[in-house]
């Protein structure tokens, strides 16, 4: 009897989900026999026993389209909404996975994805996860998919301001998705030629900043393009959530 293996999608979509489906389905009916269940948005489909099988008809021409056919969703088995009421649902889970005899379950998503593959991981699962995230923020992990694309696309973004820029001689302020990382800005930024870059893990101080753009300005260059991080942070915020931290500790200690 051939083995079978369960594949789910979850978190945010991003570009080249079904390409991995397909790189999975391939590889394990093509070359160890195996039959292959995907379950649908997420880990809700999992708990709810939604499924779809996977042959090879169903992973023929998905290569190019967008977002997974899977579908997605950003429920944790162990907080999910269910019926009004906020539930573990792990144990659900559990039974479904064995349920279907799987050999393993294949996770494609990001940081938190990983996390909750993890919590399933250490209630008794085979699981093996991929690390999907524009952000580029999964540890250990060098390049996950979906960044190289989203990269692409925020340095196009960049370069397509640099006329409007220089011949209204503005400023544009470009902000970069990221989560609390600075992989898509620090990059798109550099190809793309914007002239300031910002980045959480490097918190900017806003005379720096504002002295960097007036450089410019006095040098003849009269427009500025400044590539932001959504997780960039000015050192004077570090400074007032550390002392805001420090006091609520402080409290917490005469309480």
């Amino acid at each position: 009897m051939s083995k079978l293996i369960g594949v789910l999608t979850a978190g945010g979509d991003s570009p080249g989900l079904n390409a991995a489906l397909r790189g999975i389905g391939k590889s394990a009916i093509d070359s160890y026999g195996m039959q292959i269940i995907g379950f649908r948005d997420g880990f809700r489909g999992l708990m709810e026993n939604r499924i779809i099988r996977l042959g090879s008809s169903e992973l023929s021409g998905i290569l190019t389209m967008g977002g997974t056919i899977l579908g997605t969703s950003r429920d944790k088995p162990h907080r999910m909404p269910v019926g009004g009421k906020i539930l573990d649902m792990t144990d659900v889970i559990h039974e479904n996975y064995q349920k279907h005899h799987l050999e393993t379950l294949v996770c494609l998503g990001g940081g938190g994805t990983q996390k909750n593959a993890l919590r399933l991981k250490e209630r008794g699962m085979n699981i093996i996860t991929l690390p999907k995230t524009i952000d580029n923020d999964v540890a250990m992990t060098d390049t996950t998919f979906g960044y190289d694309t989203a990269l692409g696309i925020a340095t196009e973004a960049i370069d397509r301001l640099h006329s409007t820029a220089h011949s209204h001689h503005r400023i544009i302020v470009v902000e970069i998705m990221g989560h609390r990382v600075g992989w898509l800005a620090l990059g798109a930024g550099i190809a793309g030629g914007a002239d300031v870059i910002l980045i959480p893990e490097i918190p900017y101080d806003t005379d720096l900043l504002a002295e960097a753009v007036l450089k410019r300005s006095r040098s003849g260059k009269r427009f500025s393009i400044v590539a932001v991080a959504e997780g960039a942070v000015s050192k004077k915020d570090v400074a007032k959530d550390k002392h805001q931290k420090e006091s609520t500790g402080l409290r917490s200690e005469v309480l």
